[in-house]
């Protein structure tokens, strides 16, 4: 029935912007003085007046309808009161799958009781929220209608709506963001509780492997970030090795030497890779790339693992390169002609003219292409998980196994998970660790991009 609703709404507020048009094109043509708006503006006035506080609307409905619901079947359940919140969160889950459908056991005769207050309590939030959206429909298109007449402000009430919604996205964004930063805080601040903060940052040793039950056998643990960090780093130096050269000339050729056919093929062909899913990636670096990289260090006489991080970093460096040779393209054109006219009138060659005035005043969107795919490669998951492996060391060795904090978060949070243990809340230590270096990427990005721009 939401599906319905969402279509009814915008379909009612197409049905009023044509009318709220034709009424407002009517009042300009009978009107004596001079018209304020266009009937366009008359028209998506009448639109926003319909659809908007009638979808909001139903936002919030939905969004507070089913914990409503849930207490009043819990108010009505025998006993409830007397139940911890864990096992409330349980009862409500089983009686809402038996509404659905889903039994895995017969139900006791209170949770079939409930089942049915629950159906009856659902029909009736449906019907009230079909009948009160409609009401406010109504009521939108009755006043956006009747507000139109030839003096009417109706572009600015248009643009003053636009506006709101800028800033409520903007307010959304800014919200979000802070609700990140602050659960990874919240979480991390638990973890630091029971590790000390100085053996994560300068710890050498990283084996989280703890027991979460009391039948579990497993070891104490340790908690020491910098060789997870370290593989980290390493994987991304590799595939930032094979991404920026390549991105960069592939650039310089497409902008500088290649015809427009020859542009106008290859250009969308590069761009391709950027969509391929990154488990595709995995599947090629671990059934091809790795067995390559394994039997080459064995013919140099090197100790090779079957998962190793050159494997991970060459694979990642070929997904990266669309991203900074689209980027690096765009900065090349944006380039101003009479720079290159100017060189080549000073006798300067094409190379020179690359070297000394093109790749300068290009600096700081091939900067920012640069720093966009190091976020990436810090941020890969999948490539890592099954090209590099799991063991944390401390090695320089491409040719060895390491880890880096996306895998380690990854492992950390699947199966059992229990949120007081410093196991899982380790999890949340090393994503806090992860928002701060892309955060510190993007500032020296920033930077850099202001410098050079005063410059050039």
């Amino acid at each position: 029935m939401t599906g319905y609703l969402f279509g009814f709404l915008a379909l009612a507020a197409l049905v009023m912007a044509y009318a709220g048009f034709r009424r407002g094109r009517n009042a300009a043509a009978g009107a004596t003085a001079k018209v304020h708006s266009r009937p366009i503006y008359h028209g998506l006035n009448a639109a926003i007046w319909t659809g908007i506080p009638a979808f909001v609307f139903l936002l919030l409905w939905l969004l507070f309808q089913d914990g409503v619901i849930d207490l009043l079947v819990m108010a009505s359940y025998p006993g409830a009161d007397a139940m911890s919140g864990p096992e409330r969160a349980l009862l409500i889950s089983e009686i809402r799958q038996v509404a659905s459908g889903n039994i895995f056991r017969e139900p006791t005769p209170e949770v079939t009781a409930a089942v049915a207050h629950l159906r009856h309590l659902q029909s009736l939030a449906s019907w009230a929220m079909v009948a009160v959206v409609a009401a406010i429909a109504a009521v939108g298109a009755f006043l956006g209608l009747r507000a139109i007449e030839s003096r009417f402000r109706a572009r600015h009430s248009v643009e003053r709506s636009v506006t709101w919604f800028m800033l409520f996205s903007s307010l959304v964004a800014i919200l979000t963001t802070a609700g990140i930063v602050l659960s990874l805080l919240y979480e991390a601040l638990q973890f630091f509780a029971k590790v000390p903060l100085a053996e994560f940052l300068f710890g050498l040793r990283w084996e989280p492997q703890i027991a979460l039950r009391a039948d579990q056998v497993a070891g104490q643990g340790a908690f020491g970030m910098v060789p997870v960090l370290f593989g980290t780093f390493v994987i991304s130096a590799l595939a930032m090795a094979v991404a920026v050269p390549t991105g960069i000339l592939s650039a310089i050729y497409l902008t500088e030497y290649a015809s427009e056919r020859f542009r106008a093929a290859v250009k969308p062909l590069l761009e391709i890779l950027a969509g391929i899913p990154t488990i595709v990636y995995g599947f090629f670096a671990v059934l091809t790339v790795a067995p390559l990289m394994r039997a080459l260090g064995i013919s140099l006489g090197i100790n090779a693992a079957p998962n190793s991080a050159l494997a991970a970093g060459a694979v990642m460096g070929i997904m990266l390169i669309p991203f900074i040779s689209s980027l690096s393209d765009d900065a090349f054109a944006a380039v101003p002609r009479a720079m290159r006219e100017g060189s080549f009138a000073l006798g300067a060659t094409k190379g020179e003219t690359i070297r000394k005035v093109l790749l300068p005043a290009a600096l700081p969107g091939i900067v920012g292409g640069v720093l966009l795919a190091l976020s990436r490669a810090v941020g890969e998951t999948m490539i890592v998980v099954m090209a590099a492996g799991l063991i944390a060391k401390i090695t320089l060795n491409p040719f060895d196994a390491v880890t880096t904090v996306t895998v380690q978060i990854v492992t950390l949070l699947i199966g059992d998970s229990e949120f007081d243990n410093p196991k899982t809340l380790a999890a949340f230590a090393l994503g806090l660790v992860l928002f701060i270096v892309t955060l510190g990427l993007n500032l020296i990005a920033l930077r850099t991009v202001r410098k050079y721009r005063e410059r050039y």
